[in-house]
């Protein structure tokens, strides 16, 4: 690793993949299939692939003479399973080159480095001004994820993942609000770090990060469709629609946060007023809570704490105004789950309960029958661990 001239960094080329064969195929299809589940069986891989029990028992046998799989003790079966041999479950082997994830908020950087299979090694955070300070952004960005690698003693990472709260064009790679990310427009992110670091990478929508990382270590894990909301200083949502994520024509679906809600009249960043992240965002939230408690600092306000009257009622219409929005998706959807991430996801049940209260309101009853409304598992993290997934999975490929 160095930093050259052009105040960027470099890491030594690496050779492209060979061509590979159907049986190389099959066995690294099966091995993605372990790398991303929770201990899976041979006979389970045989009903989730449709393969015959021969090919996959050869190439899992394959696998694990490579060191690439490793079997666990056996699993144990549930009462009136009957009595034959439990099957043993299957593990993935981190054997590969460390991956990077980057988190961009409006707020804050996140950066991670994880070994092949996107479990986190190290991490580090920082508070800046993302909107407004592109470049900077990006450069502390990749100084950040350049110390972690050193700090691990790790090599020149196969993939970057990085996450941006504002909507970007799929097909050009650019930045598309001049508002919501002022100082980003008409910027390539991808191409911006790839200079920085000399590593290819990929740039995702933040929710869809952070429903990736519930669907693959959260609440989403065993839910192939759900709705996934950033509720933090703006609003975003991501759809996972069996088990995959739905990115839209041009990559922006799920850009809810400037719905129009009827009688308000706040500013919004992106130009217009009453837009539903003017009215719930963290900060929105804060500042009622400052303004019913005179007496009250802005350090003081710990939204995560147990909650006075006054501050419960504040979270609980927040999530009334968010679930209101939502329940007009969830009939359109009809998703399994409804997973609030973010600031505001963390906060407790007062918040949720409002979402939850406006979804039974408002959505046809049927709908919101059927319908699970969680936390997110992964809190906060959930946008830093779907890129750290992400990139894992390209780095397999």
């Amino acid at each position: 690793m160095c930093r050259n001239q052009a105040n960027t960094y470099s890491f030594p080329m690496k050779a492209p993949f060979d061509r590979v064969s159907l049986r190389d195929r099959t066995r690294d299809d099966l091995y993605e299939l372990i790398a991303e589940g929770n201990e899976l069986t041979r006979p389970e891989l045989v009903v989730l692939t449709g393969m015959s029990r021969t090919t996959v028992n050869q190439a899992v046998g394959r696998l694990v003479a490579e060191g690439r799989v490793a079997e666990s003790e056996q699993k144990h079966k549930g009462p009136g399973s009957g009595s034959g041999r439990p099957a043993t479950s299957l593990i993935a082997v981190a054997n590969g080159d460390p991956v990077v994830g980057i988190d961009f908020g409006h707020n804050h950087i996140q950066v991670a480095v994880a070994d092949a299979l996107g479990r986190p090694l190290g991490e580090r955070y920082v508070e800046v001004d993302v909107d407004l300070l592109a470049s900077e952004a990006m450069d502390l960005a990749a100084d950040l994820a350049i110390t972690l690698i050193a700090e691990h003693s790790l090599g020149r990472p196969a993939s970057v993942v990085a996450g941006i709260p504002g909507p970007l064009d799929r097909g050009s790679g650019l930045v598309q609000s001049s508002t919501i990310l002022s100082s980003w427009v008409g910027l390539a992110p991808a191409v911006e770090l790839e200079r920085r670091l000399g590593v290819p990478v990929q740039i995702e929508n933040d929710a869809i990060l952070g429903a990736v990382g519930e669907l693959r270590a959260g609440a989403g894990r065993d839910i192939p469709n759900f709705l996934y909301v950033k509720a933090s200083h703006g609003i975003g949502a991501a759809i996972i629609i069996g088990g995959h994520p739905y990115r839209g024509t041009s990559g922006i679906a799920g850009e809810i946060g400037h719905t129009h809600l009827s009688g308000h009249t706040e500013a919004c960043r992106c130009g217009n007023r009453g837009c539903l992240e003017a009215v719930v965002s963290i900060q929105a939230v804060r500042d009622q809570v400052l303004h019913t408690h005179p007496n009250a600092h802005p350090g003081d306000v710990d939204l995560a704490s147990e909650p006075d009257e006054v501050t419960a009622r504040i979270l609980i219409e927040a999530g009334r105004i968010v679930g209101r929005v939502l329940s007009s998706m969830c009939d359109l959807l009809n998703p399994e789950a409804v997973i609030i991430g973010g600031e505001l996801g963390a906060t407790g049940p007062q918040f949720l309960g409002g979402i939850a209260a406006s979804i039974e309101r408002y959505s046809q009853p049927a709908t919101a029958r059927a319908l699970q409304i969680l936390p997110a598992s992964l809190g906060i993290r959930a946008e830093l661990v779907g890129a750290l997934q992400l990139a894992a999975g390209l780095a397999r490929r």
